[in-house]
């Protein structure tokens, strides 16, 4: 069963992996995609993201889309952990790890997680621009046509 967290705190990506691999040996590879938060958008300086999310709604979509990986390929772990609240540019705001015995499974489970969580969790981020506005994030087509392949 995939470990999911949705939470304001940072994460530790090393931390994060020893503890899908603790007491393990038969992982042979791991998937890893750390997303950051961007110093600019459509040319202008950001200086927060901020995440909102309905506690409780977005664990279980998450839950439920590593349930899906896990059916999809013969993986030996995974860990979702979402960030949510205020974030500056450079700071984590998502960690996906797939643990599997190889690298193929690992890293098609990876990809297909973190183009679901691009498209379809149930977050919603707003900018905040050096200039004082702010703008809600909205959804990129090519971040559909990425998640559009896993039919």
């Amino acid at each position: 069963m995939a470990r999911v967290a949705v939470q304001a705190a940072a994460f530790e990506v090393g931390t994060e992996i020893a503890a899908l691999t603790a007491g393990r040996a038969d992982i042979g590879g791991i998937g890893c995609f750390v997303g950051t938060v961007r110093a600019t958008a459509g040319g202008r300086p950001i200086v927060a993201m901020t995440l909102e999310h309905y506690p409780g709604m977005t664990e279980r979509a998450l839950a439920a889309i590593g349930a899906e990986a896990e059916r999809r390929w013969t993986l030996l772990g995974c860990t979702l952990i979402h960030r949510v609240g205020r974030l500056v540019p450079g700071e984590g705001i998502v960690l996906v790890l797939a643990a599997a015995a190889h690298r193929e499974a690992a890293l098609a489970a990876t990809s297909f997680l973190i183009d679901w969580l691009k498209t379809s969790a149930p977050f919603w981020k707003k900018e905040s621009f050096a200039d004082g506005s702010d703008a809600w994030v909205a959804a990129r087509a090519e971040d559909d046509q990425a998640a559009a392949r896993w039919g």
